[in-house]
């Protein structure tokens, strides 16, 4: 594993310079008359210039050539083929509990990297009107090659399951095991190194960037702690290439442009629009030491708010090992029906409502007020349970994109990728009637 150095805290404005090139970061001004090193100065912005500036993102770049460099982008045919950003009324409406067996690798002797691996599963709204999202798995064995990618249409919060990341971008190099995730916010170019046949999940917002949850009564401190998040510092590389090239994700549709080097050429930056990675084992978990379950939203990780206060376009949450400890308590997840829609999925282990069938690398979506709960076997077994403190979810951890939107399901999630399972509804059959005077 590669020992990267990381800078430490979220939403912090930083600086960092290639060590192998001290004072590269102009002092005192953004944009001298001659940068540092004959470095140029270019800005990423992740907000409008006049945003508060609490919301205000923004980050400075001193690189050996500005982005511009580059041929005309044209589309890019025959990749990614199931990627989508748009196209949600391609399949009809389906209000029924879906569940998906783990999504399938690419077959030996096919190379498929990051991009080419990228499959839409749902999503809502509209990546021009910079309203909505989307779910995507990644299924992928083979590394870029001279290319990057960046996302012109939102933020990219990813979640290995099998197989590690290792991430460079513009700000410097990220690796990503599985149990942590990172955020690549829109426009951040990067490129994807495996050292293996690799899947994953990824929650792709439109509207504005993800942000710590706020914590109200539970005070300064718990869930995912500030300091543990990790930006990764500056390191360059000045490397002429014929034809690299450079893969736009635009309005739900790929574009390439080809330069004659690597975009990964910035020598410093500064600012607070960066890429980061958690490692969700540092998560401090709240919980009940009373009675009763307490909702999912004290597992939330991260959230994009929407302009409705306390609903979000989407969170992260996250069900991490823990004790259980609740008196004359159905401790499991309760029977539920939402105003928002729950994706799930499992990066290892078992999930505690339903043990069998919910396998790592697979996922389930109950759509806007669809019930859901424990399966039968869950139930009885909680029922019925000596209520003594315990550790549950060791050794594993499921993960929820919960959203105010109404997902549309494509049709490679309904119907292509062949995943689907038709017999998911069989698990709440055995349910019983108790009801008795």
């Amino acid at each position: 594993m590669p020992e990267y150095k990381y800078l430490s805290g979220f939403g912090s404005h930083f600086e960092s310079e290639d060590p192998r090139y001290p004072n590269a970061l102009p002092v005192g001004q953004n944009s001298p008359q001659k940068c540092p090193y004959g470095t140029y100065a270019e800005q990423l912005s992740g907000s409008a210039f006049t945003a508060p500036r609490t919301e205000n993102t923004r980050s400075w770049l001193y690189r050996i050539r500005p982005s511009v460099v580059h041929q005309p982008f044209k589309r890019y045919e025959g990749i990614a083929p199931f990627l989508r950003g748009t196209a949600w009324e391609e399949q009809p409406p389906n209000p029924n509990q879906m569940r998906w067996n783990p999504f399938d690798l690419p077959a030996a002797g096919v190379e498929v990297d990051f991009v080419g691996g990228l499959h839409t599963v749902c999503g809502a709204g509209d990546v021009r009107a910079r309203h909505g999202l989307a779910i995507h798995v990644y299924l992928a064995n083979s590394s870029m090659k001279d290319t990057a990618f960046y996302n012109s249409d939102g933020d990219f919060l990813i979640v290995p399951q099998q197989g590690p990341l290792d991430i460079t971008t513009e700000f410097g190099r990220l690796y990503v095991k599985p149990n942590e995730i990172c955020v690549i916010p829109q426009g951040v170019r990067f490129s994807v190194a495996l050292e293996g046949p690799s899947r994953g999940y990824i929650l792709e917002v439109y509207d504005g960037h993800f942000r710590l949850p706020d914590l109200g009564p539970i005070g300064a401190n718990g869930l995912a702690n500030p300091r543990d998040f990790l930006t990764p510092t500056a390191h360059f590389e000045d490397r002429t290439v014929d034809g690299y090239r450079i893969v736009s994700k635009f309005q739900g549709a790929l574009f390439v442009a080809t330069q004659g080097h690597s975009p990964f050429d910035v020598v410093a930056w500064h600012g607070n629009y960066v890429p980061y990675k958690y490692d969700l084992a540092r998560f401090m978990v709240i919980n009940s030491v009373s009675f009763d379950h307490c909702d999912p939203s004290i597992f939330t990780v991260l959230t994009c708010p929407s302009n409705r206060p306390g609903t979000a376009i989407a969170d992260f949450v996250i069900f991490p090992p823990r004790w259980s400890v609740q008196e004359h308590t159905f401790r499991p997840p309760y029977y539920h029906r939402n105003c928002m829609s729950e994706f799930m999925g499992l990066i290892f282990g078992r999930y505690e409502a339903k043990e069998g069938g919910f396998l790592p690398g697979g996922a389930s979506l109950h759509s806007m007020m669809t019930p859901h709960g424990p399966d039968h076997r869950c139930f009885e077994g909680a029922s019925n349970a000596e209520l003594k403190p315990e550790r549950i979810a060791d050794g594993t951890q499921a993960f929820m994109f919960e959203s105010s939107l109404s997902m549309a399901v494509t049709r490679w999630g309904e119907e292509t990728c062949q995943k689907l399972d038709a017999r998911y509804y069989e698990c709440w059959q055995a349910l019983e009637k108790h009801f008795h005077l």
